[in-house]
């Protein structure tokens, strides 16, 4: 997870969490309508159809995308919400998110930082003091931008402990719990991975993914608004945006309807196994929502609607995350990355996340006038099909966006 070391992908960072956390062919799906439902312009929903079917064409078992501009909605989905009944996968339906969740911690961190309670360069010891101690680890020598920015040096969390990654594992833990100081314990177990230079921590470019970063951050937005980071985001996001369809569930394992059964193809089998309830995450993975409101979420930050004009600026200040996803160019910032797309001048900006059994990817172009978000319900450990899913994926989003000339 360092600059000589391995980087962990969003994909094998998941693996990792259920295996901490949890201590003959794949059924083929009963094909199913490849209904649309728009208000653009009939070649852009055509497009947008096409590329979901692509999804589809790779294995998984149900994908649902929903492309937003300031002229409407163009949604499109194909496959099935289970494979038991071959229903189709419900428009609108609810997904746990992953890590797309950071975005929205990171919004919340910046608007302290606007308001002038929290400055990017504030130390960890600062707000929770003694919080990183141990086996060389400093929380003096990590700030906030550190942590929002993947530069802190700082374990995952999910590496660290080992789990038992198999269908009777996950059914043995998808009702457990880990705190956030728990789950900086394992991170802390080991020694950092570095530390962020002494003389302007801050401005560290060393960059290795970790979700101990933003159960950090929660920590951090609790310690200066006396509040739980839920109703933070609640108040701040999900609320001001209208986000009807956005909802924390703390420790709840379960996903309300409609939605659409999450399958995971573990290591060793061929065979998917609903992993659809899971009581997992926090500020780093916790969010639950739609591909419309995720959608409405990126455009508003994107359009300035979320953060003041400094603080947008500062999130889009990125360093390089190499081998992070499979695309060249990624460059990660305060909780958002940038990647270039072919035919677009300036890239896009996205985040992206991973739940057992549920891929997010989305994407918005820079002025925030067109986003493009995405839910595939299907995530293997076989590496030669999902790298082909989240080609078709990538595409997909690649499409959306320069189908709007994205600047």
């Amino acid at each position: 997870m360092t600059g000589t070391g391995p980087t962990m992908s969003r994909r094998t960072t998941m693996t990792a969490a259920a295996g901490a956390l949890f201590a003959g062919a794949a059924p083929q799906a009963a094909a199913a309508p490849h209904d649309t439902a728009t208000t653009a312009p009939g070649r852009g929903r055509d497009a947008l159809q096409a590329d979901v079917d692509a999804v589809r064409a790779t294995g998984a078992t149900g994908v649902l995308a929903e492309v937003r501009t300031p002229h409407g909605r163009t949604t499109a989905r194909a496959g099935v919400a289970d494979l038991e009944s071959g229903r189709p996968v419900p428009w609108d339906a609810y997904y746990r998110i992953g890590s797309d969740t950071k975005t929205y911690t990171a919004v919340v961190a910046l608007q302290l930082v606007g308001e002038g309670r929290l400055a990017l360069t504030d130390t960890v010891e600062r707000w929770l003091p003694g919080a990183i101690r141990g086996n060389g680890n400093d929380g003096g020598r990590i700030t906030v931008a550190n942590l929002l920015r993947q530069t802190s040096g700082l374990n995952d969390y999910v590496t660290i402990a080992e789990g038992e990654f198999t269908p009777e594992g996950y059914r043995k833990g998808r009702f457990r719990t880990h705190t956030p100081r728990e789950q900086l314990a394992a991170a802390l177990a080991k020694p950092p991975q570095w530390l962020p230079r002494r003389d302007a921590p801050a401005a560290e470019r060393r960059w290795g993914y970790a979700n101990t970063n933003y159960v950090v951050a929660g920590l951090v937005i609790e310690a200066v608004t006396g509040r739980p980071w839920a109703q933070e985001v609640h108040e701040r996001i999900i609320e001001p945006l209208g986000l009807r369809h956005t909802l924390i569930p703390g420790t709840s394992p379960y996903v309300p309807p409609p939605t659409a059964t999450a399958y995971t193809q573990f290591p060793g089998s061929e065979r998917l196994t609903d992993t659809t309830l899971a009581a997992v995450g926090g500020a780093d993975g916790a969010l639950i929502s739609t591909t419309r409101d995720h959608a409405v979420f990126l455009r508003a930050l994107m359009a300035g609607r979320l953060l003041r004009p400094a603080q947008l600026a500062a999130m889009r200040r990125t360093v390089p995350a190499e081998d992070w996803i499979r695309a060249k160019g990624v460059r990660y910032g305060l909780g958002i990355a940038w990647r270039p797309v072919a035919g677009s001048g300036s890239g896009l900006w996205f985040h992206g996340g991973t739940h057992l059994g549920v891929v997010s990817e989305s994407g918005v172009t820079e002025d925030g006038t067109r986003a493009v978000a995405t839910a595939t319900f299907t995530l293997r450990t076989d590496g030669a099909r999902q790298e082909a899913q989240d080609a078709a994926t990538l595409r997909l989003v690649d499409n959306a966006l320069r189908a709007g000339g994205a600047r």
